[in-house]
């Protein structure tokens, strides 16, 4: 397949960066040149927070209505993008065809799920102790939001920095991942397509090395008023430090190392079908997977085989095949990373009871039984197809256990016993946590968050439109005024 060309999304206009320089994104299987991107400088950031700007007073002002017309109409045109969306994330970053076929469902969902709130952004008349004052809290549009998303889950994700501001009327930028260019491109292609306004969305790309003067002139630009990140801790930590050195607020959503509790009373059955849709969807490579089993010893053998029987059946292939479960991990670099840990685990008493080394970015489901504190799979984030299995003595055990990480995105208590399952997730330290479900759940209209290192901030439904908003408080006097001076 020959690589695909694509530009920057400016004020409703294709175009080339300012130095007329590109980048290139390689194939994780085979190193073809998969896209050949556009690679946006400082001025070509300015451009497009410019463009935002000056597209912001019309857009905020159109009717709710208008703008859900037009966010469902940009909703049909990313499902009728369907093939070249697969198409893309399979060369830039090895996805199966159901991983990404499932992005565009749930992409699409959320698009319809901020058309939906547009009429839904409100607000309240608050009793004054004033004498003929009527007092308002309401809910405006911020203005323009920068929007950075991740390649792992990219047209999910990408959707997901723009649909909900712009349903609360702020205009976007979107920093597209330079791990899959032409996958965020295709949004933004969208949206446009969709008829919105020109500079209500832009999209650009960038070269890895210049991510850090490009994200800084945009944080620092006087237009951007909102700023969303999702992506690792690591680079989250950073992009607070920008944004709180402007006093712009972020919603962040960074890593996890979820653990999935597997209690005494759990049925089996249920628990490893959801451990290993956690643990391996998208080779582990999502923010929820399942990174802990932590499973009491009542139950922990039997679990283990039934849980290694099943992952010995998720093998790796070419995701262009479709012939397996699993498809590639998105680069070497990623691929070595799991194996050091699996390594180091092994090296100090870890047992694989499935999967293993794999070849190149083509990993197997991989288990690692026996993990312990002084192992670096036990908190590190693998971000990868391998799962550590913690065992312990008991549920207060698994609980400790469970809290023993830097991270709290996402989590999963396994029990028949629903009122000692709630008792425990309420003492889990995690933004999201499900009884009985896995750790990989999404809903567009979800408050969807983390909490220590996984970030901090909610994404979808009515706590998006908290995020994405500012609060005013506006008085209306209905009498002469009376004043001590």
């Amino acid at each position: 397949m020959s690589a695909v060309s694509t530009q920057l999304l400016i004020n409703g206009q294709f175009v080339a960066s300012a130095a007329g320089t590109t980048f290139t994104r390689a194939n994780p299987l085979d190193g073809s040149v998969a896209t050949e991107a556009a690679a946006a400088g400082i001025a070509d950031a300015h451009k497009a927070a410019d463009a935002a700007q000056a597209a912001f007073p019309k857009w905020s002002s159109l009717g709710p209505n208008a703008r859900r017309a037009l966010l469902n109409k940009a909703a049909d045109s990313l499902a009728a993008k369907a093939p070249d969306l697969i198409a893309a994330m399979q060369a830039e970053i090895g996805a199966t065809q159901a991983w990404a076929g499932f992005n565009i469902h749930l992409a699409t969902g959320m698009i319809r799920e901020a058309a939906a709130l547009t009429t839904q952004i409100s607000g309240t008349v608050i009793p004054s102790d004033k004498p003929g004052c009527m007092a308002m809290a309401i809910r405006e549009p911020a203005g323009v939001v920068l929007g950075m998303a991740p390649w792992n889950a990219p047209v999910i994700l990408g959707v997901r920095a723009i649909a909900t501001p712009l349903a609360c009327g702020n205009t976007v930028v979107l920093k597209a991942s330079e791990t899959c260019p032409r996958t965020h491109a295709l949004i933004g292609a969208a949206f446009h397509e969709a008829g919105l306004p020109d500079g209500v969305v832009n999209v650009i790309t960038n070269r890895v090395a210049d991510a850090p003067a490009v994200v800084g002139a945009l944080i620092a630009h006087p237009a951007i008023r909102r700023v969303n990140f999702t992506g690792s801790t690591r680079v989250g930590r950073i992009v607070a430090e920008l944004c709180a050195r402007q006093l712009k607020p972020v919603v962040l959503e960074l890593g996890g190392k979820a653990p999935l509790l597997v209690l005494h009373d759990a049925d089996l059955g249920e628990a490893v079908k959801a451990a290993a849709f956690g643990a391996f969807m998208n080779q582990g490579q999502i923010c929820m997977s399942t990174e802990r089993i932590v499973v009491v010893d009542p139950v922990a053998d039997e679990f283990i085989a039934l849980f290694s029987a099943k992952a010995k059946t998720l093998v790796a292939g070419d995701p262009r095949e479709g012939k397996t479960p699993l498809g590639a991990v998105v680069d070497l670099h990623a691929a070595q990373h799991v194996r050091e840990l699996v390594f180091d685990a092994v090296s100090q008493g870890g047992r694989v009871a499935a999967g293993g080394d794999g070849e190149g970015v083509l990993m197997p489901a991989t288990v690692v039984d026996y993990v312990t504190p002084a192992m670096r799979l036990y908190r590190e984030e693998s971000f990868g197809p391998v799962v550590a299995v913690i065992r312990v003595k008991d549920e207060e055990a698994a609980i400790v256990a469970a809290n023993d990480s830097e991270y709290g995105l996402s989590a999963s208590v396994f029990s028949r016993d629903i009122a000692r399952a709630l008792s425990v997730a309420r003492r889990i330290q995690s933004g999201i946590c499900h009884i009985n479900g896995p750790t990989v759940h999404d809903e567009a209209q979800m408050p969807f968050g983390g909490v220590k290192a996984s970030g901090y901030g909610r994404f979808g439904g009515q706590a998006g439109v908290a995020e994405f908003t500012e609060l005013r408080w506006i008085t209306i006097e209905t009498q002469p005024g009376q004043f001590p001076i």
